[in-house]
């Protein structure tokens, strides 16, 4: 991982919780679905890389914001990293869904391939999705918002496959996680959740954009796409206590990949309170 945002240390992702945490309560449940562009103060977090590469957990995340808020206060920042923790178990049950997805992106092929093309590199001519598709490919970074903004408008307006989209996203998302990003694409197409779709709309990117992109000419419907039934839920394997005697093999992956570091207490957020205020707008 490697980014001028996002330097790839444990230290930069302590101290990026550190600056959040404070602001983790009501400024992030009044703005977070706010994205005023990619050099504008944000209520986002902007700690699912350092999550994605595991240079911190999910369990280091909320036990930190939870000291500086209630649950309450805290409620709608733990529903999301709760939510990223759902995706990844549905996803386990399920890996089906996971091949579905390669095949089904490995075997679409497009008749006019400069539409794939010009989506890509931001030349639709759509107002706001082709600075968003250019700013995935420069910063490898797109507000969560925008994220499902981008979706719809792929899906629906240019009516591009949504397995290209997902691998679009894969490819260049610094974030990139394969249950979230595949959950979310199939739920914008109204698959992972049959028959309900997400519908961008020129009012909605107006007032979250701040007024910065009103698109014209958007899709005005959005119809679910469908697929074959899936398969069943697969069980979870048992797993069996480990033979310190036996021979082993660790295979570390880069979903995988957790660097072990000395536990660091994160209860304790190191600003003041004028800090604060300044931090999260008070």
């Amino acid at each position: 991982m490697t980014h001028p945002l996002f330097p790839p240390t444990r230290e930069a992702a302590l101290a990026r919780l550190r600056e959040f945490a404070p602001c983790a309560g009501a400024r992030y449940a009044q703005s977070r679905n706010t994205d005023a562009g990619p050099d504008a103060p944000s209520a986002a977090s902007r700690l699912s890389p350092y999550l994605r590469r595991r240079l911190i957990t999910e369990e280091e995340l909320v036990s930190a914001v939870l000291s500086e808020h209630s649950l309450q206060a805290a409620e709608k920042f733990v529903q999301e990293v709760l939510w990223r923790t759902y995706w990844k178990g549905w996803l386990e049950l399920r890996p089906s869904v996971w091949a579905r997805f390669l095949a089904t992106r490995d075997r679409t092929s497009l008749a006019d391939a400069r539409a794939l093309a010009d989506a890509e590199q931001g030349r639709t001519g759509i107002e706001g999705f082709d600075d968003w598709a250019r700013e995935l490919r420069e910063t490898g970074y797109l507000h969560n918002h925008v994220r499902m903004w981008f979706a719809s408008i792929w899906i629906f307006t240019l009516r591009l496959p949504w397995a290209l989209g997902a691998d679009f996203f894969l490819r260049h998302l610094i974030d990139a996680d394969p249950a979230s990003n595949t959950l979310s694409w199939r739920w914008v197409a109204g698959l992972q959740t049959a028959g309900k779709t997400y519908l961008a709309t020129q009012e909605n990117i107006a007032r979250y954009t701040q007024g910065r992109f009103a698109p014209k000419g958007l899709a005005r419907a959005a119809t679910a796409l469908t697929e074959a039934p899936l398969e069943p839920v697969r069980p979870v394997r048992a797993l069996t206590a480990a033979d310190p005697a036996t021979p082993a093999l660790l295979l570390v992956t880069d979903v995988a990949c957790r660097i072990n570091l000395r536990h660091q207490n994160l209860a304790r957020v190191d600003s003041d309170c004028g800090n604060r205020e300044r931090q999260c707008g008070g």
